[in-house]
């Protein structure tokens, strides 16, 4: 229970001008809910004025139009209030957005006073001036090396670098192994004059022999 009472309020958001507008706007609103009664009352009086002549009341005819008239002179008060209290709503609300503009302004404000006070102007040309220097000297650096070299220089590098490419393509080529290009004695079948069988028995010496060779080999 004691937390109800140790319980900070929160800050209302509603200033002084918002009251303000809201009791103008009632006040406006108030005036034109009287406005349409003596409309009604105007249409009312004008009617009952008809019948009393109707009726040969004159005298009451007659009074019934001067209340008229004083209703209509009410009514264009009335026009005239009302446009004098939605010119000053009107005008609060506008002083209202003037003041938050003015109050991000002051916070603009501020903000930019506290970055010049980081920003010194002496530490800002000073750091443009070693920028400066160091492009310069980037730039003399870059000439410099882009005159180092001659004509003639350059083709010495072009030379070398041919020779260098000339030597690996002969690494390459002695790498390789060499393909043969002996070819092997093709062994011719003499089966003329002989039977079959006799010709399969020399073909088969003749098959034989080179595999001998080799083996002795």
């Amino acid at each position: 229970m004691g937390g109800l009472f140790t319980k900070s309020k929160k800050q209302s958001r509603v200033t002084e001008q918002d009251k303000a507008v809201l009791q103008l706007k009632q006040q406006r609103d108030r005036l034109k809910q009287y406005q349409k009664r003596i409309e009604l009352s105007l249409e009312n009086d004008r009617q009952l004025a008809k019948k009393c002549l109707a009726q040969g009341r004159k005298e009451r005819a007659k009074l019934l139009l001067r209340k008229k008239k004083y209703q209509e002179t009410m009514l264009a008060n009335t026009d005239k209030q009302l446009e004098n209290l939605e010119k000053m709503a009107a005008d609060i609300e506008f002083a209202q957005v003037e003041m938050q503009v003015l109050e991000g302004l002051k916070q603009g404000n501020t903000a930019l006073k506290k970055m010049h006070d980081i920003l010194d102007i002496n530490e800002i040309e000073k750091i443009m001036d070693e920028t400066r220097d160091g492009i310069e000297k980037q730039q003399e650096i870059d000439a410099i090396l882009s005159d180092a070299l001659t004509q003639q220089d350059e083709d010495d590098v072009l030379a070398e670098l041919e020779a260098l490419e000339a030597e690996e393509d002969s690494k390459v080529a002695v790498s390789l192994p060499d393909v043969p290009s002996e070819t092997l004695p093709e062994v011719e079948e003499e089966v003329a004059g002989d039977d079959e069988e006799v010709a399969k028995a020399k073909v088969g010496k003749v098959k034989e022999k080179p595999a001998k060779v080799l083996l002795e080999a």
